[in-house]
């Protein structure tokens, strides 16, 4: 959710006779292992399937990944203000692969989406210190990038974008995570695939999220609240399910803004004196072989479907491109089931091929994820492991046009997961 000058306000006029079908091939650079999508208008973006070694632990990383501008009857021209970055062989190491997902909000959103997705990487691969401490390297970065965004010709004070990102370095996943986009990673329990959480949303929901905007001096209410609907003085909203399309937001003390959903974004200068920050909260997670595969989003496909709901259908295809294209199919039907819009919506799924180590916890159906939480610390998990040698980087093909309320993967390809 973003602010409510922007995509995600909870009041959507009428529906009108929106072209949702004007999608073109996009813009996409490949330089030195690094490829990312630079937000063009009316866009489906779907990629290859792709590979990345890691040497250092015997096993691969195989992903695809989508990006689809949402439907806006009211707004055609808008752009999509969801960006992603995939870089592989961070700083020239084969055993470091970088994954982000930015989602922009507010009027200059798809600029602050793009400006942090190209500085964090940037920062990241420029960090002497990166393997020897991510989890301190994760946060400099993103402050760092938050401080040059501020101080950038961009206009940040209404508009910053979400951050969630993960970092696999040998066999451990850091994911920093900034606002409410998510990822979720598949983890094999006897016959079955569950799902857990490798992030956080910060939204107001979370008590402690609320208490430490509140100490800084937001007032958190509904839309329907600040406009006095509904009484103010009722600060309980349920969960994020119960609560529909009128969240908690965060507004100053006397005005009726910024109205952010969410309790840390990158940029929001504004929303920044109310307790909106910048710092990432780093989860630690060492990879076993029950870990089959993680998926990073957007919080446009979280809006409608759950965690566990986003694993089963990636577990329903052998193949991620497949998967992304199902999650997305179904995350625009539902946004259209229950608004007259639908958000920007962008997946990365990455599967773990041919990991085996003595982590792949026991056989009696019982399952257990190895994961720290750091809150802007600097607190190190370390079982790292660094391998220098050559490596083949991936080819990038550009995408073929789908129907994007019909984003559905080829029959031939659909097959379960065997685990």
């Amino acid at each position: 959710m973003g602010c409510v000058h922007g995509k995600c306000c909870g009041r959507y006029p009428s529906s009108s006779d929106g072209d949702i079908r004007d999608f073109r091939d996009s813009g996409i650079r490949k330089s030195h292992n690094l490829h990312v999508f630079g937000n063009y208008r009316n866009t489906l973006t779907e990629r290859s399937l792709e590979f990345a070694p890691v040497p250092s632990h015997n096993f691969h990383l195989e992903f695809s990944v989508l990006t689809q501008r949402g439907y806006y009857p009211d707004s055609p021209e808008k752009e999509n203000q969801d960006s992603f970055c995939i870089k592989t062989q961070v700083q020239g190491n084969p055993d470091l692969h970088f994954f982000g997902v930015f989602d922009g909000h507010g009027q200059f959103g798809t600029q602050c989406s793009n400006f942090v997705k190209d500085r964090l990487i940037e920062i990241l691969s420029e960090d002497p210190a990166l393997l020897e401490d991510p989890v301190k390297a994760y946060n400099s970065a993103v402050l760092t990038t938050n401080s040059e965004l501020h101080s950038s010709e961009i206009d940040d004070s209404m508009s910053g974008t979400t951050a969630i990102t993960v970092l696999v370095c040998g066999d451990t996943l850091y994911v920093a995570n900034v606002g409410d986009s998510r990822a979720v990673i598949a983890v094999k329990s006897g016959n079955r695939v569950v799902a857990e959480d490798l992030s956080r949303d910060q939204t107001p929901f979370r008590k402690d999220e609320y208490e430490r905007v509140k100490l800084c001096g937001a007032r958190v209410l509904t839309v329907d609240q600040v406009e006095g609907y509904k009484d103010p003085d009722i600060q309980s909203w349920g969960d994020e399910e119960s609560a529909g399309n009128d969240p908690p937001r965060l507004w100053v003390q006397n005005g009726m803004y910024p109205g952010t959903a969410f309790s840390r974004s990158v940029g929001d200068s504004t929303a920044e004196k109310i307790g909106v920050i910048a710092a990432p909260e780093v989860s630690v997670v060492q990879l076993t072989s029950n870990h089959l595969f993680f998926v990073i989003a957007s919080d446009g496909v979280f809006e409608f479907l759950s965690s566990q709901e986003v694993v089963n259908m990636v577990g329903r295809y052998t193949d991620p491109r497949d998967a992304c294209a199902a999650i997305a199919g179904e995350s625009y039907r539902l946004w259209l089931e229950h608004e007259n819009r639908t958000d920007d919506i962008t997946i990365i799924v990455v599967h773990v091929k041919d990991l085996s180590n003595s982590g792949a916890g026991t056989t009696d159906g019982t399952h257990e994820v190895n994961m720290k939480t750091i809150s802007g610390g600097s607190e190190m998990y370390r079982s790292v492991r660094s391998n220098f040698t050559e490596s083949h980087s991936y080819q990038l093909n550009f995408p073929t046009e789908r129907n994007p309320a019909c984003v559905v993967p080829s029959p031939t390809h659909s097959r379960c997961l065997e685990t």
